[in-house]
């Protein structure tokens, strides 16, 4: 790999979330994005998942600085994890740059050098030279980059849609993207979670006209829930409140932290006396307040989670009340957020949501976006990034639409290397890769094996036998007893109880003294022995766990 460039994705092209890509020559790495993805249904007790760094570890006298695309935890979440572990510079726009900061901190690394960069501006690290490129997304200060290496030109559009109305009237650079097409781009890299979708993703104006719709019928107080880095949403809240002559309050850490940063950094603006503190909530009409709240995607603890089941402490729901949901649900939170908005319609609250009016636009580029991109940049080489495969395949299509030739597409996996010499590109080989798990404090030490007991365990429950064994005779001296949890309710299944005891007890019995005196063999005769009972009587599985002690 020394003479020619790699392009590594160790995550967001198998999921959406997770993004991470490693771009290597010589002696020179940079990394862009360093995202995390939230549990999937099937991990349990799981908080979030960041991609491996194995291959970045393993070459960190090569790397010589992070690129962030934007703020949203799924482009800069798994970076404190990253940074416990070495020490580079990392570069962003500024509200990225501060959101980072404010995370880093959280985790006692800042001492981390941060350093802030306008759209426009460009960063050289070793052999390659970065320009920051704005784009619009649902998140103020999102970039995409033009990377120059010694193979060539490359594009990498990070998170992006076409808005034509952005709320903060920064537009697009499509004049820089169009230079990058003029000059000759060797590869594009391309946002592909909208690729199923057709035609436009609206502005994010359309919000403020829904807002107003809802502003101008609501006669109680109207409550907000959003993404807290969300900071265009928040503005245009904040905008139709003062239009409507009612207060804000914010609600939830990390919203007011967000909204600070932002409002510091001349992102954000909040007009004279209109944001109040939430102990001001009670000296308000109803029709003077609107409260704006972190949880739109169910989280258990979130102020939106609290308030739905009446357990804050300072909002509580009543008639007249309207909820606004203005998010889109992510796929696997359909459940909790349900609940939630279940529990608001039985306090009386008149709950909005994605599904029943236009409160939320995506910030993603549709199709007819993405053959823009493509038409504006022209790369020799197209790699679709961020999405699920389908995504990827899709957006494929779409590219092979506007003129490149299929065998002109990579379709990677995360950790596949795709490596350019002499302007030629193909894939070669595989580096480490793949999901690790974030528990509490724990990072890396639950596997697939641990997530698998505990489905197994949440879905079976466990039956303990605890056995006394005289250990020169091999007589049972106490037990054997029955304990279970997730399994039968042992109160009211006594019968079954005692039977599963009468099993053992009369199984082990019949055993040789060799295998009662082996304390593993006898656990795996134990376990076989009710494994075999529990499915051919109950149709059920439990999880097994002898318990042998020798007396």
């Amino acid at each position: 790999m020394d003479n020619s460039l790699s392009v590594i994705p160790l995550g967001g092209l198998e999921e959406i979330g997770l993004n991470m890509t490693v771009f290597e020559y010589g002696n020179d790495m940079i990394v862009i994005d360093a995202g995390l993805m939230f549990p999937e249904e099937g991990m349990l007790g799981i908080d979030y998942v960041i991609p491996d760094f194995t291959y970045i570890l393993e070459n960190r006298e090569k790397l010589r600085g992070i690129f962030l695309t934007h703020g949203h935890e799924d482009h800069t979440g798994a970076l404190p994890f990253l940074l416990k572990d070495l020490s580079v510079p990392v570069y962003g726009t500024p509200l990225t740059i501060g959101l980072v900061r404010e995370k880093l901190v959280e985790h006692n690394l800042q001492d981390t050098e941060l350093v802030s960069v306008r759209p426009r501006e460009i960063v050289t690290l070793g052999v390659f030279v970065v320009e920051f490129l704005r784009v619009t997304h649902s998140i103020v200060d999102g970039v995409g980059f033009g990377i120059t290496t010694p193979e060539g030109r490359i594009v990498h559009t990070g998170d992006f849609k076409i808005d034509p109305t952005p709320v903060d009237g920064q537009l697009m650079d499509f004049h820089k993207f169009t230079e990058y097409g003029e000059k000759g781009t060797i590869l594009l890299m391309s946002d592909s979670t909208n690729a199923e979708k057709g035609g436009f993703t609206f502005s994010e104006k359309e919000v403020r006209r829904a807002f107003e719709r809802i502003f101008s019928q609501a006669e109680g107080r109207i409550i907000i829930a959003t993404f807290a880095s969300n900071i265009h949403r928040i503005q245009q809240a904040i905008d139709v409140a003062s239009m409507f002559n009612r207060k804000i309050i914010l609600s939830g850490r990390s919203l007011i932290s967000n909204t600070q940063i932002a409002l510091d950094l001349g992102y954000l603006r909040i007009p004279e006396n209109i944001w109040l503190r939430l102990e001001d909530l009670k000296k308000l009409n109803d029709n003077e307040v609107v409260i704006i709240t972190t949880g739109s995607q169910g989280e258990p603890m979130s102020a939106l989670s609290r308030i739905a089941v009446g357990e804050h402490k300072q909002i509580k729901v009543k008639e007249g009340d309207i909820v606004i949901l203005s998010a889109k649900m992510i796929p696997g939170n359909e459940r909790a957020i349900g609940r939630i908005i279940n529990h608001l319609f039985r306090r009386g609250a008149d709950v909005i949501y994605d599904k029943v009016s236009e409160i939320h636009v995506s910030g993603h580029a549709s199709k007819e976006e993405l053959k823009l991109m493509l038409n504006l940049v022209r790369p020799k080489y197209f790699m679709p990034i961020h999405g699920e495969y389908r995504h990827k395949v899709y957006h494929a299509r779409l590219a092979e639409n506007t003129g490149i030739k299929k065998p002109d597409i990579f379709l990677l996996e995360n950790g596949e290397v795709l490596e350019i010499s002499g302007g030629i590109a193909a894939k070669n080989g595989k580096v480490s890769s793949g999901r690790v798990y974030v528990d509490g404090k724990g990072v890396g030490d639950v596997e697939e094996m641990v997530l698998r007991d505990r489905r197994r365990l949440a879905h079976d429950g466990i039956v303990l036998i605890i056995i006394g064994i005289e250990k020169i005779s091999g007589d049972i001296v106490s037990g054997p007893d029955i304990i279970s949890r997730g399994f039968v309710f042992e109160d009211a299944s006594q019968d079954v109880i005692n039977d599963v005891r009468e099993l053992v007890y009369v199984s082990i019995k019949k055993l040789d003294n060799e295998i009662i005196n082996d304390r593993e063999l006898l656990q795996a005769k134990i376990r076989s022995i009710l494994k075999k009972y529990l499915r051919n009587t109950m149709d059920r599985m439990p999880m097994i766990l002898p318990i042998i002690f020798e007396i």
